[in-house]
């Protein structure tokens, strides 16, 4: 069997790390083909070094821009490569641009399609992970659930064929490399265990509006006074601080370039709590039994709200939640039991 497995951000690399060895093992011709949707160098190339992923055999550098641009980009080069390579099967994961263009292709070429964290769904329904994420299982022949949750949403839309709850191909690697996780930062920082809170910020709907970004920056500075902050400073949320001249709002935290994988785990695991945006972060604060203060609307990850382990926040009460005490973390198995690749790689190897 041939595979084509189309990556192009941090979460997409990270999930691609887990299955890139279990195709091999189990003899499955996989050809990766890397977007380029992220084109900075910790955010990218980085994770190819550390997690010893395969080198994808097409960089497509589609590079940044404007939603329907980058899709746009990303389907023209992709459905090149589709053509060219003929696969029995095209891999996306994930809510990107990128995972849009790979299915939209897929469908289109009528090759059969598999999306690996199928079935999140969360508001505001306009937002482009959102769109993206749904209109991918609409058009998946294979839908690889996270969660029981995520099947219960994809049945109520009707969609029953097909759909698996593997558990979280996160969780996997999260264990895989726990033995593994980075202390340089933590310690070169002198930071305490368990007194500093990881911080990281890049949505559009929190960066790209002066007010909100100033306000979300504020509530971070009153945390601070209390618990330090630590900001992995994404290279969009750094544009518009800069842009929108707020700098002077970051000068007392404690700001760090983006983060490899192992680092940020490193960082995680000796963190007091999570503030974060990051669909990825926020369930890794939860491996780490960590708490997470999500500023989003809504969390593609309900059971962890519902759990009250994570939170949903906004720019005028972060302050006010990240004060209050807040459960510990006792259910481990939410998202399965650490081997979700194997799961994945038994459903693909009997696809016919």
């Amino acid at each position: 069997m041939k595979i084509i497995s189309l990556i192009g951000n941090r979460p997409q690399f990270i999930k691609e790390a887990v299955l890139c060895q279990e195709f091999k093992k189990n003899n499955i011709n996989e050809i990766i083909v890397n977007s380029g949707q992220h084109y900075d160098q910790n955010m990218s190339d980085i994770f190819f070094e550390i997690l010893n992923i395969k080198k994808p055999k097409y960089n497509l550098a589609v590079g940044s821009g404007k939603h329907g641009e980058m899709t746009g980009k990303i389907m023209t080069e992709f459905e090149k490569i589709a053509e060219k390579e003929k696969p029995d099967l095209i891999l996306v994961y994930g809510d990107t641009n990128t995972t849009l263009a790979g299915a939209i292709v897929a469908a289109k070429m009528k090759i059969k399609l598999a999306h690996v964290e199928a079935g999140i769904r969360m508001i505001p329904k306009t937002m482009p992970e959102e769109i993206n994420r749904v209109l991918t299982d609409r058009v998946s022949d294979f839908l690889f659930c996270s969660s029981q949750k995520a099947v219960k949403n994809l049945k109520k839309e009707g969609i029953t064929k097909n759909v698996f709850f593997v558990g979280d191909i996160m969780y996997d690697l999260f264990l895989k490399m726990k033995k593994s996780f980075k202390y340089d930062i933590f310690n070169n920082l002198k930071l305490l265990k368990n007194n500093y809170i990881l911080t990281t910020l890049h949505r559009d709907y929190n960066v790209d509006n002066k007010k909100k970004l100033k306000t979300i920056l504020i509530q971070l500075n009153k945390i601070n006074e209390k618990n330090p902050i630590v900001f992995s400073l994404h290279p969009r949320t750094k544009k518009m601080i800069d842009q929108f001249k707020l700098q002077q709002y970051i000068k007392n935290l404690i700001i760090t370039e983006p983060l490899d994988y192992l680092n940020l785990m490193g960082l995680l695991t000796n963190s007091k709590s999570v503030i974060t945006d990051s669909g990825g972060l926020q369930k890794e604060a939860y491996f780490a039994g960590k708490n997470g203060y999500i500023l989003m609307p809504d969390a593609g990850w309900t059971e962890l709200i519902d759990h009250k382990y994570n939170f949903l926040c906004n720019e005028n009460n972060l302050f006010e939640n990240v004060s209050k005490k807040h459960s510990t973390i006792k259910e481990k198995q939410i998202y399965g039991n650490g081997k979700t690749y194997q799961s994945i790689i038994n459903i693909i190897k009997n696809i016919k």
